[in-house]
Order: C-alpha cells, then sequence, then structure tokens
C-alpha cells in the first residue's frame, strides 16, 4: 500500500499545474523577431495582424488561425496577451502548439492572467523576457509589460528605464514607432497613478504613430489622453475578430476583420 502511495505521488508531482519545465519549443519570441526582422528588413508596406485574450477559447483560436491563413496579405502577428486563463502550464503547452499552424511569424506579449500561479515564470521560459522590442521595415515595435496590479511588491510598471533605452537604441534603423501592450492606461491592471508619466514617455520615441492593447474584450479606437494619440484596443477571440494594420511611407490604415 504504501508503495503504491508513493508511486502516485510521484506522478501527481510530476503533472503539477504550475510545472514550467516544458518540453517542446521555448524561447519562442527570440526566433520569431528574428525572422521577421531578417524578412521585413527592406519591406515598402507592412500587414500586421493584431489579436488578443485568446484564453481558453481554443475554437474561436483556431478559427481565427484559419482565417489569418487563408490571406496572402499578412506580414506577422502579434497576440497583444491573455493567452490563458489562469496561468496554468498546460493553457501555455495548448497555446503554443494551436498557434505553431500560423503560417506568419508571431509574437505573443504577456496579459494579466499569464501571472497567475508561476504564469510569470512559464511565460518566461516559453517566450521570453516581458519587454522587447523588434525593427521591422524601419518602423520599431516596443512590446512593453502594463500589468502593474500582479507584483506584489514596489516594481515599477511600466518599466521606464526599458522605453527611455528602446527610444534611442538602434536609432539608425528606424524612423517610426508602435507601442504595443496588454493593458492601456486608466483600465484596471494599469498602474493609475503611472499614466501620465507614460504618456511622457511614449514622447522619447521617434515618430509614435500609435498604440495598440488588448484587455478591454472589445474593438475599440481610443483617443486616451485626449491629445491625437489613437490606441486600438483589440477585442476577445470570443468576439470573433482581429485588426490588421498596414503601414506605408506615408502613414497607416486599419482593417477589422471578422470571421
Amino acid at each position: 500500500m504504501i508503495l503504491v502511495m508513493l508511486i502516485s505521488c510521484e506522478h501527481i508531482f510530476d503533472t503539477h499545474p504550475y510545472d514550467i519545465n516544458f518540453g517542446g519549443e521555448i524561447g519562442i519570441n527570440a526566433k520569431q523577431m528574428e525572422l521577421i526582422e531578417n524578412r521585413f528588413a527592406d519591406k515598402d508596406t507592412l500587414h500586421v495582424a493584431f489579436i488578443s485574450d485568446t484564453h481558453l477559447w481554443y475554437t474561436e483560436l483556431k478559427a481565427e488561425i484559419a482565417s489569418m491563413n487563408s490571406r496572402e496579405d499578412i506580414d506577422f502577428v502579434i497576440h497583444c496577451g491573455d493567452i490563458t486563463d489562469v496561468g496554468m502550464s498546460r493553457e501555455f503547452e495548448l497555446y503554443r502548439d494551436i498557434i505553431s499552424d500560423l503560417r506568419y511569424p508571431y509574437v505573443t506579449l504577456i496579459g494579466n492572467h499569464d501571472f497567475l500561479g508561476t504564469g510569470d515564470e512559464a511565460y518566461k521560459v516559453m517566450f521570453g523576457p516581458m519587454d522587447f522590442s523588434f525593427i521591422a521595415s524601419r518602423v520599431k515595435f516596443v512590446c512593453v509589460n502594463t500589468n502593474a496590479t500582479e507584483y506584489e511588491d514596489m516594481t515599477v510598471v511600466p518599466d521606464f528605464g526599458f522605453m527611455k533605452l528602446e527610444s534611442t537604441s538602434d536609432s539608425s534603423m528606424f524612423d517610426r514607432t508602435v507601442v504595443v501592450m496588454h493593458a492601456p492606461p486608466y483600465s484596471s491592471q494599469f498602474n493609475n497613478g503611472l499614466c501620465e508619466t507614460f504618456r511622457q514617455y511614449l514622447d522619447l520615441f521617434p515618430g509614435l504613430m500609435c498604440c495598440v492593447a488588448g484587455h478591454m474584450h472589445e474593438a475599440d479606437v481610443d483617443d486616451i489622453y485626449g491629445d491625437g494619440l489613437l490606441f486600438y484596443i483589440v477585442d476577445n477571440a470570443k468576439n470573433r475578430n482581429y485588426r490588421i494594420m498596414t503601414i506605408t511611407p506615408d502613414g497607416y490604415e486599419t482593417e477589422q476583420v471578422y470571421y
């Protein structure tokens, strides 16, 4: 009986829901960003699809991927976070296995749900740093962790040091900037005391075009600060739509795609 119990306990611990010792691909964002930067360094026009908040809506996520795969006008995809519901390892693996069917390069931000349990550590193993950037067609995409209320200590989120560094790093390689985040300013996850400071740091970026966020579970365009800087809010997968941004040398336009 004791032997049976010990074997059973070992099996339970081997399948702990928050185990971050993943099998399969890890460090995904770095590899995908390298593909993007190599493939689209000199492209005249970019077509970027933004998706967000896929949570446990796996059927809808598969339909979303099928919709994007059916198009010939997408260069890469940015997921704005909340790929899980409670940050369990199996949720990260399911997302990774489903999104791998995408025929385009993609990067994934961290959302507030992805912090639950050991989710933030799982994210870093599977995808990489929570703040990152890459450049395509002389446009820098700066992806910022804005999930401030998921921290119990005095960590300052967003990371203004990262933002300041990214505003000048590789400055000869980009002329315009798109800032992407999960939670937009003044939302439940964003430290509202830092919203005005965040806006000041956004002005450091050369040729700031717009910002993109998820979290709100709706599709919207919002001049949050009332100063003309537009925030494009990306809907969740359940509502079966995503946004494509087409960036040209003269500016950009967006398309809302329903599937």
